[in-house]
């Protein structure tokens, strides 16, 4: 079942730029999810690198997750 409320690392609440980014960056078929800090540290860079990715996302208007 998944578990769109929490992350699965840390427990933190969940919003729509965490769900969306780990969709994007790990499948759009991920039923865990991690929040901003703890994705960052599953893929070894910093929370500031994967909210640039996100707003990246968003300004070029290509990827339906981030509309």
């Amino acid at each position: 079942m998944a578990n769109w409320k929490t992350c699965k690392e840390c427990g933190a609440p969940l919003g729509s730029d965490d769900i969306a980014i780990n969709q994007k960056l790990i499948s759009r078929n991920v039923q865990e999810f991690f929040c901003i800090d703890c994705l960052a540290n599953y893929y070894r860079t910093t929370s500031e690198a994967i909210r640039q990715r996100i707003e990246y996302y968003r300004k070029s208007g290509e990827c339906t997750l981030f509309r």
